[in-house]
């Protein structure tokens, strides 16, 4: 999802784990402060969580009532091996519980999404493409080894899919049994909103879908949000034809940054395709869903 104004702390030090009488904790698996308080509006809405300012200086991203406690837990500890890893990502600080609800707490930096960047500064297209696919090159030269397998995610999500019939599920798993496997750092949903854009340099955000697996997956998953991700119902026909013209060539410069930068095997992109169009189907986005089977398809009977 994407959040706007988390944090920069690139180059200082987690912040503290913080008991409710106000001892200070390390390591993870704490339990979480409770506190009943009033919030004010949120700073920014996405589908598993809201943001809302917290202390000075920092924030609280709070999950929705559905999302599972272990899912918030991943993220924290996700959040934290990837900091480790030394990439320009948020230090997470502590797990609290808000009015019911869980929340991670995060230092807050001055800072938009790319995609809001790009909205204000349109000629800055190409130049933000090309950085995303730094950004991207970059993450996928670390290892994280205690990250969660992606082929498993990936699996996973596809048996649990109601929407593909039995027979295309089996052969999206058995082209996934044939894919590469890796152990370098993925994001899982890369993409312009998930980047800020601040003052010290980008930012990468939301890494609950984090994994250790191939690199050009990951890519893959990228060009299929770039290409083909929903726009709201209510866009007029008009700004949908523009978009569309700007997200393809936004596309396009990413994936060749991308491959000039890395040594991925570009001939690789292709047959991950109808894996991860998939897997995404997993997250039951009506608006896609047709979109989605007709890619499964489509790969299957190309590269199947």
């Amino acid at each position: 999802m994407p959040l706007v104004s988390l944090q920069h702390a690139q180059h200082q030090t987690p912040i503290a784990m913080t008991d409710i009488d106000g001892s200070n904790q390390s390591g993870e698996g704490m339990e979480a402060q409770v506190t009943t308080m009033r919030l004010g509006r949120p700073i920014a809405l996405g589908r598993t969580a809201e943001v809302y300012a917290w202390e000075e200086g920092y924030i609280v991203k709070l999950f929705r009532d559905w999302m599972p406690v272990g899912w918030v837990d991943n993220e924290a500890q996700i959040a934290r091996a990837v900091y480790a890893a030394g990439l320009p990502v948020p230090a997470i600080g502590e797990v609290v519980k808000v009015n019911g609800r869980v929340g991670l707490v995060y230092e807050r930096v001055a800072g938009v999404s790319m995609l809001e960047a790009f909205r204000v500064k349109p000629w800055m297209l190409f130049r933000y493409a090309r950085i995303l696919a730094q950004l991207h090159v970059d993450m996928h030269a670390c290892a994280v080894p205690e990250l969660p397998s992606q082929r498993q995610r990936l699996e996973d999500r596809i048996r649990e899919s109601g929407v593909l019939s039995a027979e295309a599920r089996e052969a999206v798993l058995k082209a996934l049994d044939k894919e590469p496997d890796g152990d370098n750092l993925c994001h899982g949903d890369f993409h312009p909103d998930n980047v800020l854009v601040t003052a010290e340099g980008p930012v990468i955000i939301d890494w609950m879908d984090a994994t250790r697996g191939n690199p050009v997956s990951d890519v893959a998953r990228t060009s299929l949000l770039l290409s083909k991700g929903a726009l709201p119902p209510e866009t007029a026909v008009l700004t949908r034809w523009v978009i569309g013209i700007m997200r393809e060539w936004f596309h396009k410069v990413y994936l060749r940054q991308y491959f000039q930068l890395s040594l991925g095997d570009q001939e690789q992109l292709a047959t991950w395709q109808p894996v991860i169009a998939a897997a995404r189907l997993w997250e039951n986005i009506t608006e896609e869903k047709e979109q989605l089977v007709a890619q499964v398809e489509a790969g299957l009977s190309r590269y199947g």
